[in-house]
């Protein structure tokens, strides 16, 4: 029930200007920020998969890490909305509807993007450093020769 009315709210607030913001990344970093300890943050090593966001305010995340007991998976489908550098994913797990809350930084000339996400209890964060896939050339439409034909006798 929440969804539609985030998918909604996301079109509207989802900046155009951005046109080459919209694409797959690939993640390449993760760093644990824990105020609860006085350890150093934590770089979490084995960080893999992608994420997919649309101009129409929707994504998809794939992400793995790899630890001590083996590989562990994350999928979400859901909506993002953005609002200046702020960015607020709304998706729906096992656990029922939930909504996960940061900033974002993109830079346009490396496609680098990185999302702090917020956690708990408050000043807990995640970064994760992500980069775009290349760009796909557009390729022009192969014309095929014509095949010489037999002629029809009458």
């Amino acid at each position: 029930m929440l969804a539609p009315v985030l998918l909604h709210t996301a079109r509207a607030q989802v900046a155009p200007s951005l046109p080459s913001f919209y694409t797959t990344y690939s993640y390449t970093g993760y760093t644990v920020y824990d105020t609860t300890s006085p350890d150093a943050p934590t770089q979490v090593r084995g960080v893999g998969g992608s994420l997919t966001l649309r101009p129409a305010g929707t994504y998809e995340k794939r992400l793995s890490i790899v630890g001590p007991q083996g590989p562990m998976y994350f999928k979400q489908n859901g909506a993002f909305i953005i609002t200046g550098d702020s960015i607020r994913f709304a998706f729906t797990d096992l656990k029922g509807p939930d909504v996960q809350r940061g900033t974002f930084q993109f830079d346009p000339a490396t496609r680098h993007l990185t999302l702090t996400i917020l956690g708990y209890p408050v000043g807990n964060k995640g970064v994760y450093d992500l980069v775009a896939a290349e760009p796909q050339p557009l390729l022009a439409p192969t014309v095929l020769p014509a095949k010489p034909g037999k002629k029809r006798h009458r």
